[in-house]
């Protein structure tokens, strides 16, 4: 697993994320609370999947008194290795959550060896 996905983070807002492998499915969840799907663009560019959007804080009809919550850009990279089917990755956001589905390439899951 560790091989599989590396990541790297840039930019002044970097969500929170969690990594992790279930039998040939690797998940990663993002945190984005706050951000509607037209904020954010997933893609891949060769051994790249990039996260990126953007999180909008305005206050409403005024200044604000007290600002604790962040917005602005972000870009969250992750390095995908030769295992990892590029074809068949699935992203969906909900409750806050951009939860991505990579899975492992047939040919790259350990298998048994029967023995005669």
């Amino acid at each position: 697993m560790d091989k599989q996905l590396g990541y790297d983070e840039r930019r002044d807002s970097v969500p929170a994320c969690s990594i992790s492998e279930d039998a040939g499915l690797v998940t990663v969840k993002v945190e984005m609370p706050g951000v509607a799907k037209g904020g954010v663009e997933v893609r891949i560019e060769g051994n790249s999947l990039t996260v990126e959007g953007r999180r909008e804080d305005k206050a409403p009809g005024g200044r604000y008194l007290v600002r604790e919550r962040r917005a602005g850009s972000y870009r969250k990279a992750f390095t995908l290795d030769e295992t990892i089917d590029r074809e068949r990755i699935d992203a969906e956001l909900a409750d806050g959550i951009l939860s991505l589905k990579l899975r492992v390439k047939e040919a790259a899951k350990p298998r048994k060896i029967a023995i005669a």
